[in-house]
């Protein structure tokens, strides 16, 4: 079985993730994984060197800040680099899935109901936090400004769009509610086998 976790940015899907993983569920991070690919698959490097120019590599290694700074602001252009990296990080997952020996397995995506995802998923949890947390969080992570925060989230769907998609909801405010939480989410799915 395959289980979708999915939130805005900064949202803590992440922290869910790590929560998941310590009660023995693979997980598999598509946003780690997809940098990974494009920093390793040769036809995907190609691509996105055709897509951005001289500027998306430097020594070999994607230009992580150059990238962001293109796609952020151009939906086109993050639309096309997705096209490249999107089917790549599917193929990917498969494989990785099929090695899997457990009930369940748990694919972390930011962007699971915009890219369709959620369809090839047979449950959904969605991540939410307050708008004012998440963009604090972020700032604080990846050391940018609030205007740089807002820009990411615009290009993904707001969260009550999501919750009306999603089989579990996680409020993310408070650690030990959130354990308490995802242990109640593992339960339940895990009695799907019993």
């Amino acid at each position: 079985m395959i289980v979708g976790l999915t939130g805005g940015i900064g949202s803590g899907k992440t922290y869910v993730a790590q929560l998941f993983e310590n009660l023995g569920v693979p997980i598999y991070i598509a946003d780690v994984e997809a940098k990974k690919i494009m920093n390793a698959n040769n036809e995907v490097k190609k691509a996105i060197s055709v897509l951005f120019g001289n500027e998306a590599y430097q020594n070999g290694t994607l230009n992580r800040k150059y990238i962001a700074h293109q796609v952020f602001t151009n939906k086109v252009l993050l639309n096309k680099l997705n096209a490249i990296v999107h089917p790549a990080v599917a193929n990917h997952f498969e494989a990785w899935y099929k090695a899997q020996n457990c009930d369940f397995v748990i694919k972390e995506s930011a962007i699971l109901f915009e890219t369709g995802g959620d369809k090839k998923c047979d449950h959904t949890i969605l991540v939410i936090a307050p708008k004012n947390i998440r963009i604090q969080r972020v700032m604080d992570r990846d050391n940018i400004t609030e205007k740089e925060v807002i820009e990411r989230m615009k290009n993904q769907w707001d969260d009550g769009k999501k919750i009306k998609l999603a089989s579990y909801i996680i409020e993310n405010i408070d650690s030990f509610y959130v354990k308490k939480q995802v242990k109640k989410i593992f339960l339940t799915l895990n009695d799907d086998f019993v």
